[in-house]
């Protein structure tokens, strides 16, 4: 049996208020297409499969149209909801949807209850057991501790309940025959790394959950983290398919091949899908940035920029896009001065002599560069002519 790891689809996310739409039109094409090419048989998506619970329409007839893709190419799709989804709304339909190949578990009444799926091997038509996967929704712990019997409202106790339910279920089925168990978990587990695109899970108790609750399964699908990782053999996050922040610049995006036997996980491959732009992190000085050739790669890239500059720059934005145009993030952090003293804005008009004085502050404040000859020229004849208003003349 060959599944698709996926999770963290977030459809409809923006990226620093720039649409992703298309790029995860892109992706969803890249998918359908390596489900066609390499006969997968189970695609799953371990949660977040919408950005928020209230997702445009535009969005939904993006899931819409990769369902019946997905489907078409041949594969049956497995669907947890993460904690971005409304797990009524994505699970609506669900019963019908199952006709169709496409599973939906995002209640918690269901997570103990599989999709199952006949293994077979070459030699043997008969069969050798069901392989038995099961979703397990985000679980707020505030919500769901009381329902599921656990003894504190925190990750630990809830997952470790719903973990419990789900070794009863595989138990029960075993008495009939071999059973494989492979669980979706959208959750913090132990030993992953975070980035800065995931919404924090510790409201409600303690966020991470230990890994050895996933020990006894043949796989574990995680989805939460955005960064493509190994926690174990047969423990793993598929990460995003796309980055959602610049600490994800270095990522490299794609999901998990699993291929599963009966003897659990026999090959997992890494699948890597190509981003339409990359992502750049650049910092130096305005002059460097734009008159160095080893950032040539960087003006066809979605950048986030930091000038190190002793003084700000006048007209940083407009000159840093007129070499790199999809700069998105500009920020400044000066370097071989001394640090800015703690003085409060008020202190500030305490100190200034006159009212040029006030204006040429208020400047030095906000931008962390006092005023050019310019700019207080300008400031004296504003404030000239306001005297001379005044006096009436």
């Amino acid at each position: 049996m060959r599944l698709l790891h996926t999770s963290d689809w977030h459809l409809g996310r923006s990226f620093h208020g720039v649409g992703m739409l298309d790029a995860q039109r892109n992706f969803v094409d890249q998918l359908v297409a390596l489900v066609e090419s390499r006969s997968v048989d189970v695609v799953l998506i371990a949660g977040d499969v919408y950005d928020r619970a209230l997702p445009g329409l535009d969005v939904v007839k993006l899931l819409d149209d990769a369902l019946v893709r997905i489907t078409q190419a041949g594969a049956s799709v497995v669907l947890t909801s993460g904690n971005h989804d409304s797990a009524i709304r994505l699970g609506f339909a669900s019963r019908l949807l199952e006709r169709g190949g496409v599973h939906l578990r995002t209640q918690v009444e269901e997570l103990d209850v599989p999709v199952l799926f006949p293994l077979y091997t070459a030699q043997d038509s008969a069969g050798m057991g069901q392989l038995a996967i099961y979703g397990i929704p985000y679980l707020e712990p505030r919500l769901v501790a009381e329902r599921l019997g656990a003894e504190n409202p925190n990750h630990f106790d809830v997952t470790l309940a719903a973990v419990e339910l789900i070794r009863k279920d595989v138990q029960k089925r075993r008495a009939s025959g071999p059973v494989y168990p492979v669980v979706l978990a959208h959750t913090f587990a132990s030993g992953g790394i975070t980035s800065e695109s995931e919404r924090d899970l510790s409201i409600g108790g303690l966020g991470a959950v230990p890994l050895d609750l996933f020990e006894d399964f043949a796989y574990t699908a995680l989805g939460h983290l955005h960064g493509r990782q190994e926690l174990a053999p047969n423990v793993r996050y598929s990460g995003s398919p796309l980055a959602y922040s610049f600490s994800e610049a270095k990522h490299r995006k794609g999901a998990w091949l699993v291929d599963l036997d009966t003897h659990g996980v026999a090959v997992v491959e890494e699948v890597l899908w190509d981003a339409p732009k990359a992502l750049a992190t650049l910092r130096g000085t305005l002059e460097d940035l734009l008159g160095d050739t080893e950032h040539a790669w960087a003006e066809s890239a979605y950048c986030q920029v930091t000038l190190t500059d002793a003084q700000r720059p006048a007209q940083a934005m407009e000159r840093v896009r007129a070499r790199f145009p999809d700069t998105l993030v500009l920020s400044f952090d000066p370097q071989g001065v001394q640090a800015r003293t703690s003085t409060s804005y008020s202190n500030r008009l305490a100190a200034a002599e006159d009212d040029l004085g006030v204006c040429c502050g208020f400047l030095d404040h906000v931008r962390d560069r006092g005023a050019n000859h310019a700019e207080e020229a300008a400031l004296r004849e504003a404030l000239e002519a306001v005297r001379l208003q005044e006096a009436g003349l």
